[in-house]
């Protein structure tokens, strides 16, 4: 397969680290330093649904293609206000198409995820035309008044559409099962059956420093993994499309790979972490910036919470 398209979509409202400092123990110079953030788009008004369907649409604009011409739509998304249906359903009926619809979690690294799906669908000859989407809206998650975790996120929607080709040209997925790393939890409606003793709700939890040795250590293992198998080097590479999780993270994987800084576009800076949205946003960034050529090769690489990490190559 190959990427004909891309499209992204964020909120309107941004809130930058010295509107944080009003209401939280923090500022800019606590949070820049330790995580390269200055601001974040965040959902006010907006519903995650209707971001998902204008980064979609978008893509779709870009690919010249219709929503008709879809054979598979598949949605990365950690959490929404729809239980059900699913967020996939949901967009395609914004978009206008009837094909089949598949939401996946994976957390931060789904949209590689999604493509070592859309890949196993080519190889079987059912698929020609490909949608993938990931939606989220972590700022819905985290709890403001803890400093630690709220400074992180940003919300938002990034699509691509995928065609036949040979341009996906390698991935691998992984996961270190880890619960405590990275957890929210959320009661469900409630039963006169359920005995359990009583449960509240938890706002995301993290573990900062556990997640970012996960982090640098199997993203470095696995670009190099993927890389060996082509017979290629990280020099070699054009791109690295990185998770936008913390830019300190993002320095110690290039620091490692031992490559210039130019190839490591970020966006982190004015968008935060955007879970899975993160390296679709930053691929549409790219491409409407006209970074990239024919041949270029670029690869991307995620990790979150699971814990669970994926990288890919692929060839534009």
């Amino acid at each position: 397969m190959k990427i004909i398209g891309t499209g992204s979509s964020i909120p309107h409202r941004v809130i930058d680290n010295n509107m944080l400092s009003t209401f939280l123990d923090t500022s800019e110079e606590w949070i820049y330093p330790r995580t390269g953030i200055r601001s974040r788009h965040v959902i006010s008004d907006e519903r995650l649904e209707d971001l998902g369907r204008d980064a979609c649409l978008k893509a779709l604009e870009n690919s010249g293609l219709k929503p008709g011409d879809l054979d598979l739509l598949i949605c990365s998304n950690v959490v929404n206000e729809y239980a059900t249906p699913s967020l996939s359903s949901v967009i395609a009926q914004g978009i206008g198409v009837t094909c089949p619809c598949i939401d996946i979690n994976c957390a931060c690294p789904g949209f590689i995820y999604a493509m070592d799906i859309a890949d196993s669908y080519y190889k079987a000859g059912k698929v020609k035309n490909v949608m993938i989407v990931c939606a989220e809206e972590p700022t819905r998650m985290v709890a403001w008044n803890d400093r630690s975790t709220c400074v992180l996120f940003g919300d938002g929607a990034g699509a691509a559409v995928f065609t036949e080709g040979d341009n996906f040209k390698e991935s691998k997925l992984y996961s270190q099962p880890d619960v405590e790393k990275i957890w929210e939890y959320r009661l469900l409606e409630p039963s006169p059956f359920v005995t359990r003793k009583k449960e509240v709700n938890v706002p995301m939890q993290m573990k900062g420093r556990e997640v970012f040795k996960f982090a640098v250590t199997t993203s470095v293992r696995d670009i190099n993994d993927i890389l060996s198998r082509r017979g290629l080097k990280p020099e070699d590479i054009d791109y690295f499309l990185i998770h936008q999780a913390n830019m300190r993270i993002i320095e110690g994987i290039r620091q490692s790979l031992g490559v210039p800084i130019e190839k490591f576009p970020t966006n982190i800076e004015d968008h935060g972490n955007s879970s899975s949205a993160s390296c679709p946003i930053l691929l549409d960034e790219c491409n409407r910036k006209g970074m990239f050529k024919k041949g270029d090769k670029i690869v991307f690489s995620a990790f979150g919470a699971g814990l669970m990490s994926a990288v890919a190559l692929i060839e534009w």
